[in-house]
């Protein structure tokens, strides 16, 4: 059977995302070596903390080439600083560069709002895409973040969330996508955004 891996590289809300799978009933695996990211059907990536130590903690893993070859030819979905190690760097503690995946970088949110925003925040749909399916314009998700990306391409900013400013919330090219707020804490529409994303990965099998 197919199933979609979780990558293990000591930096990720990994259960939170394994049980909301499993609750929707898509086989996932927690993924700690190269092998299991190589032979699943599609490939998430969690993260929290700062991106400079998740970076160094992927890195030591020892997954990273398994996570960008996952990348090139499977559904990939990053989740909060997941996504953001989807771009070329950030400026976080300090510049580190990213995975490359999607050209822009990592900025501090420039807003008079408290940070970090924590809380629930309406998506507005800039660009329709395949995990957006089902959602309405104002579905409210989960943010936990005081860093937000800037994408270089403006075709790759999928959700927008008002904090002030604009803050990207998802974004997604091709088969690369990244949701700035955390689906597996966001309720039904969360589900239906993992649902959209695993079915993806069961046309990939």
């Amino acid at each position: 059977m197919s199933y979609i891996a979780i990558i293990d590289y000591g930096a990720g809300n990994l259960m939170s995302v394994h049980n909301s799978l499993d609750f929707l009933g898509y086989e996932n695996k927690i993924a700690d070596t190269p092998a299991v990211i190589e032979q699943a059907a599609g490939v998430i990536l969690p993260g929290v903390g700062a991106f400079p130590d998740a970076m160094q903690a992927l890195a030591d893993s020892g997954l990273t080439e398994a996570v960008l070859a996952a990348a090139k030819e499977k559904p990939f979905l990053g989740i909060c600083l997941g996504m953001q190690m989807l771009f070329e760097e950030s400026d976080e503690v300090r510049l580190c560069k990213g995975l490359g995946l999607l050209p822009g970088r990592i900025e501090r949110i420039q807003t008079d709002l408290k940070l970090p925003q924590i809380g629930w925040n309406a998506l507005h749909i800039e660009r329709p895409n395949a995990l957006t399916a089902g959602l309405n314009e104002g579905d409210y998700v989960y943010f936990v973040h005081s860093f937000a990306a800037c994408p270089a391409d403006p075709a790759d900013l999928a959700c927008t969330t008002d904090y002030g400013v604009s803050v990207p919330a998802m974004v997604a090219h091709g088969n690369v996508f990244g949701c700035q707020f955390h689906p597996e804490k966001s309720g039904p529409v969360g589900l239906t955004i993992l649902k959209n994303f695993a079915n993806l990965t069961e046309a990939n099998a």
